[in-house]
């Protein structure tokens, strides 16, 4: 990769995204921050990464929106001059049986989880610099198959799979395609409507005996973008304590 190494996060304005690009800017790239609604705390984050020293700009798209992600990448391109990473993070989590889940409930989460995943994976293989890397995101439920998480599992096993057939659609370009699987990780996305037993017992379930933290992803993430993470290939990595 050049020694200008650019990284587009998805849905960075908080959480695991939010703390994929402080890492990943304080791993020396250049951060795009990428936000569908959350135009504050993505300026926000960009001061903090500039004021300690780091490189990073904004950009607003709706990934589920295929126009959205192609003005995503041309913005980026034109400011930062390329791409070397992807980090897939955008994503929805809505729960409820199958029996009981509405239109929009799929809907909406096979359009931003899997469709605007399959988007800018679609972009990236196309743009990345030669030697680059692609980070999915996955979950852990894949693995424990639990209640109520059924739609939202699904759409992640997908991206596990897609995971698996872009790493080798890129063959020739030293370009990497993994995925990231958190288990129960403490942001809002997770907490959200979840009773203090529920996330305690939560928190129990690996071996560790924690939740994971954002940064504990944001660990992850960087070992796969960094130059110690270049001979892993088309895999899942879990990142759960683990619980499975």
């Amino acid at each position: 990769m050049p020694d200008h190494k650019v990284a587009i996060v998805t849905g960075a304005s908080r959480g695991i995204g939010a703390a994929v690009a402080e890492r990943l800017a304080s791993d020396g790239f250049t951060v795009a921050i990428n936000y569908a609604g959350g135009a504050p705390e993505a300026e926000a984050l960009a001061a903090r990464i500039v004021g300690a020293g780091g490189m990073a700009l904004t950009v607003q798209a709706d990934v589920s929106d295929p126009a959205a992600v192609l003005r995503m990448w041309d913005k980026v391109e034109g400011e930062a001059g390329g791409v070397d990473v992807l980090v897939n993070n955008a994503g929805i989590m809505k729960l409820a049986k199958i029996a009981d889940g509405d239109d929009a409930l799929i809907d909406s989460q096979i359009a931003i989880n899997l469709k605007g995943s399959l988007y800018m994976m679609r972009e990236a293989a196309k743009r990345l610099r030669d030697g680059g890397r692609i980070i999915n995101f996955s979950t852990s439920v894949v693995g424990l198959k639990l209640e109520t998480y059924g739609v939202y599992a699904a759409t992640k096993a997908a991206i596990e799979l897609l995971t698996g057939v872009l790493s080798r659609e890129l063959r020739g370009r030293s370009i990497t395609v993994n995925a990231v699987a958190p288990g129960p990780t403490a942001t809002a996305l997770f907490l959200n409507g979840k009773s203090p037993e529920l996330i305690e017992h939560m928190s129990k379930m690996n071996p560790l005996e924690r939740l994971g933290t954002p940064e504990d992803i944001a660990n992850a993430v960087a070992f796969l973008a960094g130059p110690d993470g270049g001979w892993i290939n088309g895999q899942v990595l879990r990142a759960n304590g683990g619980m499975v």
